[in-house]
């Protein structure tokens, strides 16, 4: 059910964009997308039901009769094991088209072969929905599965959105909240509540003889994406240390590819950790995308000394967008075919390039962790490390019996021993979480009435 949905997303996409093409580019739009599972029958006896709703800006132009003409012209080559079928009861998509307007594409499929819907499969939609929403932030996404009598809903809509583009090769619409909670010492107000994407420059790629020989014989790059999690620009005092890579792969379509990847896997061992600011990467997670994709953990360097400063830790985001452009491949289906073709031999491509992809993701997260490794930790913990011997030498070898209660009363401390330790502590609140506000973060608005808000929230 996974990969036939995913069929789905991707032919939603590509007419999606190839309709863009055709008229006058126009800023992205939005809507909304529903994923709805759900069967006629108790216990799934006839097989498992999905219908995929869209509306809204977003797919504008999009002839429902022509959608679903092509999945029919695709079925026997993309979708062997989907059967169209009737649509759900109209009052199933009521909320929707309520929110986003009438329906630009209505298809209703089902998979015959499955008689048991686990949570494990449950679980991969939602993953897949999740990381294609994270690029695709304009659209509002919906899973709802109504199965054994249960109902299960999940929604994936972007509080904090940021436009990426580049001389109109690529334009994304990306998903930049972060979850990091703000320390319980920062207001809610002067924290960001999102990340800031950086676009890398773009690579082209060779295609194998092998894969040429399969119909692939078009132009293809890559164009990577970084963002840094949680955003602490305006904190520049904080130190910060990166404790995860995450790597995401797109294909044309702005759908992910979902196999695991040798490569991705073997790539910290051809990294230069010296010019990254890094000890080391350790590949932590090998898996497809919806097991956990590839994810690097940042193993740190065994230091014995004890730093004054907070550190907050932060991780970063790699997102890798393959595209494709072919003037002699316009029907969909050969469209389909091409990145099908791509996903399948992506591990090929990547090998034959992998001396000039290693060199830009090199650059690429060099540039990304820029700032981190600007940050002049060590010179700020020498600096309050000076000050607070400074001051309690001063009281400790005063001979003004009266000078040294008053300043141990003002502390709030009994003996110079803990004045050393409750001065650094309030140096370093005072001094790291100085804040500089930037115009380009996503402060979180003041909450005026609290009270308020929430009893609204109860009444929804």
């Amino acid at each position: 059910m996974v990969t036939e949905i995913k069929q789905v997303l991707r032919l939603l996409m590509l007419m999606a964009k190839q309709r863009q093409q055709r008229v006058a580019k126009t800023e992205a739009g939005g809507g909304g997308l529903l994923v709805l599972l759900w069967s006629a029958e108790k216990n799934i006896p006839q097989g498992l039901n999905c219908t995929v709703a869209a509306a809204g800006s977003w797919c504008r132009g999009i002839q429902m009769r022509q959608f679903q003409s092509a999945f029919t012209d695709l079925k026997d080559r993309v979708f062997p094991l989907a059967f169209l079928c009737p649509d759900p009861d109209p009052e199933e998509l009521f909320a929707f088209t309520e929110l986003y307007g009438s329906l630009r594409v209505l298809l209703s499929f089902q998979m015959r072969n499955i008689r048991h819907f686990s949570p494990e499969c449950q679980t991969h939609i939602e993953t897949l929905l999740k990381i294609f929403s994270l690029v695709n932030a304009g659209i509002e996404i919906y899973l709802t599965s109504k199965l054994n009598q249960e109902t299960a809903h999940s929604e994936f809509r972007a509080k904090n959105k940021s436009k990426v583009e580049n001389s109109g090769r690529i334009s994304l619409i990306l998903d930049v909240t972060s979850n990091t909670q703000a320390p319980k010492w920062v207001k809610k107000e002067c924290w960001c509540q999102g990340g800031h994407p950086v676009l890398g420059d773009p690579l082209s790629l060779s295609i194998p003889p092998q894969v040429m020989d399969g119909g692939l014989y078009g132009e293809l790059s890559i164009q990577p994406v970084t963002l840094l999690s949680p955003c602490m620009l305006q904190y520049p005092n904080v130190a910060t240390q990166l404790t995860h890579i995450q790597v995401l792969v797109y294909g044309p379509s702005n759908v992910p590819v979902t196999g695991p990847s040798t490569y991705l896997k073997n790539l910290p061992a051809h990294l230069d950790y010296k010019d990254l600011g890094l000890h080391r990467l350790h590949c932590s997670s090998f898996k497809d995308l919806l097991n956990g994709g590839t994810m690097y953990e940042v193993q740190q360097e065994n230091d014995d000394r004890e730093s004054s400063l907070p550190t907050m830790h932060q991780s970063l985001l790699l997102l890798l967008f393959l595209q494709y452009s072919d003037p002699f491949t316009s029907e969909m289906s050969d469209v389909m075919a091409a990145e099908a073709l791509i996903e399948h031999h992506l591990e090929d491509i990547l090998c034959n390039n992998s001396q000039a992809v290693t060199a830009a993701l090199q650059a690429e997260l060099e540039n990304a962790l820029k700032p981190q490794n600007q940050r002049k930790r060590e010179k700020l913990s020498t600096a309050l490390d000076i000050i607070v011997s400074s001051s309690v030498n001063i009281v400790s070898r005063s001979s003004n019996l009266d000078f040294r209660n008053a300043c141990l009363n003002r502390i709030k401390v009994p003996d110079t021993h803990q004045l050393s330790a409750t001065l650094c502590e309030t140096l370093r609140r005072v001094t790291s979480w100085k804040f500089t506000p930037r115009s380009q973060c996503y402060s979180a608005p003041i909450d005026e009435n609290p009270q308020g808000n929430e009893s609204t929230r109860a009444e929804m």
